[in-house]
């Protein structure tokens, strides 16, 4: 039986915004303890606030204050929490519309289980105890018993001192990844210190990394090419804005390069050379994680008993100033090709 390939994989990016009055009211409202919303032209008050009327579309600035208690108008509960949930004990997740409101506010809900939460049940925000101007700000609800608070939303200016104007939102997305046939053979050579591809049998396009599909034709692909290792520069774009976690000095030159014999351009950095240097048609070759030019054993990921490689498994790519022809595409046999074009940077 053919082994099974595996291994964690996370996308993670921290979307940055600026906000406008509306948003900045709103959520340096919740640092000070206090929920504002907005009142549309019919008299309806939205909470969270919304900087444009959603029936008329007509810009929407008339700010008001609502209570921190309310009612939920429905819910689902949650029985295994997961990382950054608002709690770390199983819990409820609500709609509650808040008292002077006319929408409900999606949070969590603190309850000892399912059987203590219901629909029209009253709760009220528990504050976290230290407030940034986020929606985090409302650590969660928890049951009230109390009266219901003032009916009328009372106006307000909106003001404060110093102001939220932007945040950063993060997300991440956690994930384990099982390669197909076709990928599994792609990443498999990678061990080989091969690049390999697969050959669509009617349009005879090479598409690396495979897909076990030709895009175009629709039909299987099962003929193995290797490819490569050089390649070509088909486009390209210059980074000027430093990446979270990302240990490279900017600017640096990111590109779409065709593997000799492929049809499909791959995307890799580009080191070795100054970034204004950088052209299309430049010859490139890799370079392999934790060693110099040329192939070398990938990095790993997953479990010990069936290791999948990364496809992040090459440092860079650098200028090759001198290089043979390459050869057409070749069916795999196994081994390492004596044609194989070698390093002459």
């Amino acid at each position: 039986m053919p082994e099974v390939l595996s291994a964690p994989l996370v996308v993670e990016f921290p979307f940055t915004r600026s906000l406008g009055p509306v948003q900045s009211a709103f959520l340096t409202g919740l640092r000070e303890r206090t929920v504002l919303g907005v009142r549309t032209d019919d008299g309806t008050v939205l909470v969270p606030p919304v900087e444009y009327d959603p029936v008329n579309a007509n810009e929407l600035r008339e700010l008001v204050e609502v209570a921190a208690t309310g009612t939920v108008t429905t819910w689902a509960w949650n029985p295994a929490p997961r990382r950054n949930q608002p709690l770390g004990t199983p819990f409820a997740w609500v709609l509650v519309r808040l008292d002077g409101a006319a929408t409900a506010l999606l949070h969590a809900l603190d309850a000892p289980g399912p059987d203590a939460v219901h629909t029209g049940m009253r709760v009220r925000i528990r504050w976290a105890a230290e407030r940034t101007g986020a929606i985090t700000d409302i650590a969660c609800f928890e049951p009230y018993e109390g009266e219901p608070g003032p009916g009328e939303p009372a106006p307000h200016n909106g003001e404060f001192t110093d102001p939220v104007t932007g945040i950063v939102a993060p997300a991440r997305l956690d994930y384990v990844h099982t390669p197909g046939r076709a990928q599994t053979a792609y990443l498999k050579a990678l061990e080989g210190h091969r690049t390999v591809g697969e050959r669509c049998p009617a349009c005879r396009k090479v598409y690396v990394p495979p897909r076990g599909a030709c895009p175009t034709c629709g039909i299987a692909t099962e003929e193995e090419v290797e490819v490569g290792p050089r390649g070509t520069v088909t486009t390209f774009c210059i980074v000027n804005i430093k990446a979270k976690n990302l240990d490279i000095e900017v600017p640096y030159v990111y590109a779409h390069i065709a593997l000799d014999g492929a049809d499909l351009a791959l995307h890799g950095r580009i080191a070795g050379i100054p970034y204004d240097q950088v052209r299309m048609g430049l010859r490139v070759e890799p370079v392999w994680a934790g060693a110099g030019r040329g192939p070398t054993t990938p990095t790993t990921t997953g479990p010990p008993a069936s290791p999948m490689p990364t496809t992040t498994r090459t440092r860079s790519w650098c200028r090759c100033e001198t290089w043979r022809s390459s050869p057409s595409p070749r069916p795999h046999t196994g081994g390492v090709p004596t044609n194989s074009p070698r390093s002459t940077c």
